[in-house]
């Protein structure tokens, strides 16, 4: 008989966190669960603790891979191996709240068979009493139930391009995973903000559980704490940019395609490649030869997928539009498209970037309150 949870835990280097995040799961009264560790290659004793506790209880299944710099690997590999009919995804150094799995699973069985249940993830600074609440559908703003669009149109009026990304928020059905193939990229990092928008769209039913039941921990050397200078992820952020506006010119060919959300789209994804690459910020502290680099990895089979996106785009946004792509285009027009987007950010009222918004895990660039953290 298939358990009703399939946690999937990404471990890698958190031999100091594992076992606090293992009796977590333990510690519930609701056990009707598994728990999948997806170890990449530690430079510490992670895969020796966690298969030492996995002897003790049968419901614990271990697999390990390569190191590969993100945590895309194990929930991709977790979700093929799972057998429970709902996924949660817990980071090695994350746990969950006390009794949450009883009170989610109570709720989900008040309203079976959604595709989402996106709940509440309460963040916090290890060795600070700093904590945020983070919850996209907030009770008094959502209805108890939505379509993927519906909820998608609600995240960008509650939020714009402000709401969480999490992949740790949602309780996902996993025959829903499944049926649309919906994986992270290999090795990005930031993987949330490519594969969130994706499995919110294809969603038939969403149903908001408002129920607390993940602690993140934001903690020093965490890979997106860790990071290097402006620019750290950069290529990142052009794999993700790419995908997505590939993922706009698939679904908006598809019969019955909602265009309500291609405005959306333009707010959140567009706003955010501009500031990327065009924002004042990143124009002073980001290498001109980086950010070819990485335009060129999302423009490296054309345009079109840009611009089907750009066409549901104020006037404004078309213009700036136009101007990325001649920087891509023509080498000696970049510093004209250069000088145009500093005007274009002085006037056009976006929002000033902040110097850590590259580098910090809850505040991502482009204002996204990002839970990309490797395990």
């Amino acid at each position: 008989m298939k358990p009703f949870f399939s946690i999937i835990m990404a471990c890698c280097d958190v031999e100091p966190y594992i076992r606090e995040a293992l009796d977590s799961v333990f510690d519930q009264s609701f056990g009707d669960w598994e728990c999948i560790c997806g170890i990449e290659e530690s430079k510490d004793n992670t895969e020796a603790v966690i298969r030492e506790i996995a002897e003790k209880d049968s419901r614990v299944r271990v697999f390990t891979h390569p190191r590969s710099g993100s945590c895309s690997a194990t929930r991709n590999v977790g979700t093929d191996m799972a057998t429970g009919e709902y996924v949660i995804f817990l980071d090695g150094d994350d746990t969950l709240e006390k009794e949450s799995l009883a009170r989610i699973a109570a709720k989900i069985n008040a309203a079976p068979g959604a595709d989402l249940y996106p709940g509440v993830v309460v963040a916090y600074t290890e060795g600070t009493d700093k904590r945020e609440i983070r919850e996209n559908y907030p009770p008094e703003s959502s209805p108890a139930e939505m379509t993927g669009i519906g909820a998608t149109l609600l995240l960008d009026r509650l939020w714009g391009g402000q709401y969480c990304p999490m992949l740790q928020l949602t309780v996902f059905r996993r025959e829903f995973l499944v049926e649309h193939d919906l994986k992270c990229i290999y090795g990005l990092r930031r993987q949330d903000s490519e594969f969130s928008p994706r499995a919110l769209y294809l969603a038939k039913r969403v149903v908001p559980l408002h129920e607390p039941f993940y602690l993140y921990r934001i903690r020093a050397n965490s890979v997106s704490l860790s990071a290097k200078g402006p620019g750290h992820f950069h290529k990142d952020w052009a794999i993700i940019t790419k995908s997505l506006f590939a993922f706009f010119a698939a679904v908006s060919r598809e019969p019955g395609f909602d265009p309500r959300v291609a405005p959306c789209w333009v707010r959140q994804w567009v706003s955010r490649f501009f500031f990327f690459w065009f924002s004042p910020y990143n124009l002073g502290s980001v290498p001109r030869e980086r950010r070819i680099e990485t335009l060129n990895i999302i423009f490296d089979d054309g345009f079109g997928d840009f611009e089907a996106l750009m066409k549901y785009a104020g006037r404004g946004k078309r213009i700036a539009g136009w101007w990325a792509c001649v920087f891509v285009r023509h080498p000696l027009w970049r510093g004209a498209a250069e000088l145009f987007f500093r005007c274009y950010f002085r006037f056009s009222g976006m929002k000033k970037s902040r110097k850590a918004d590259f580098c910090t895990p809850d505040n991502s660039a482009g204002g996204e309150r990002s839970g990309a953290k490797r395990a």
